[in-house]
């Protein structure tokens, strides 16, 4: 069986109207870039905003990095001039914002295949209540979603919530849009760090998204792309424990057995293919020219 897994361990978002950030971009190292056209984008500068991404895209090349455009939404003032553009331009996917039911989805996607875009896999921002109550619905709306990406600020205003370090109002809505998105085999993101000065908060959130079942973070900072892309590379050590299922897995069933037992642990078939994602990462990070730390390699 052959795995396929592309890496989204880091999704910066980069604002259209800064040029200089979006030719920055071009020199780091994340797995997917957010070209940002709508939050981070204020009304006066959202015109001007597209033209500079179009200028910006005549040169396509971004690296390795995924290329994805966050139009605004389609029933505001800019939505359609934002989708009629990003579908002229070299670009992976499409980023709806605050998606709230499979519906919404299916409507943009039809919208987008209206504009040119029948090409594009598409990406949706769960970001409101409605979103994450609806996030199975939402994930299996469309083949053409890969990844759901949370906006946890939005998210946590809703709710009436402070983020604290551990985001414990959070965590049952972030559970919920991660069984979601895993119901039909999707990607999903978790949303950013916005503590920029405080690195141990960064990446104490980094690795709670790890182990909460995310793919990957959002990133605001070129700084936090090395935490980001650390907590979610697999180590040496997880090489060596995956090799090692697979070998035991092979060898339970040369003896017509079901299960394996590798160091007094009972190891069911279930985890081959965790053991088989894991070296697809892996090797598709050192395809990257990375080394299992958090970056290039020395």
């Amino acid at each position: 069986m052959t795995y396929q897994y592309r890496p989204r361990r880091s999704v910066l978002y980069v604002s259209a109207h800064e040029v200089r950030h979006i030719e920055k971009s071009r020199t780091l190292h994340a797995d997917s870039i957010v070209f940002d056209l709508q939050e981070s984008v204020p009304p006066s500068k959202k015109v001007e905003a597209r033209a500079m991404l179009v200028k910006a895209f005549e040169n396509p090349n971004f690296g390795y990095s995924e290329k994805i455009i966050r139009v605004n939404s389609l029933d505001s003032e800019w939505g359609m001039d934002d989708l009629r553009a990003a579908v002229s331009l070299d670009v992976d996917a499409i980023l709806f914002p605050n998606v709230e039911s499979g519906g919404q989805l299916k409507a943009a996607i039809a919208t987008l295949d209206e504009a040119g875009g029948n090409r594009l896999p598409v990406m949706a921002n769960i970001e409101s209540p409605k979103g994450v109550l609806r996030s199975e619905e939402i994930a299996g709306a469309s083949e053409r979603l890969t990844a759901i990406v949370l906006g946890t600020t939005d998210l946590a205003n809703s709710l009436r919530i402070n983020l604290t370090l551990d985001r414990a109002g959070l965590l049952t809505s972030l559970s919920m849009v991660v069984l979601g998105a895993r119901a039909h085999d999707k990607c999903v993101i978790d949303g950013p760090h916005f503590d920029l000065k405080n690195i141990e908060a960064c990446e104490f959130s980094c690795r709670q998204a790890r182990d909460l079942g995310f793919d990957g973070k959002a990133v605001i900072h070129p700084v936090q792309l090395a935490y980001n892309n650390d907590a979610f590379t697999p180590k040496g050590e997880d090489i060596k424990r995956a090799k090692k299922i697979i070998e035991a897995i092979a060898s339970a069933h040369e003896m017509g057995k079901s299960v394996a037992v590798i160091d007094d642990r009972l190891i069911e078939p279930s985890l081959e293919l965790w053991a088989r994602r894991v070296i697809a990462l892996y090797n598709q990070v050192k395809e990257l020219g990375q080394n299992e730390l958090i970056g290039p390699e020395k």
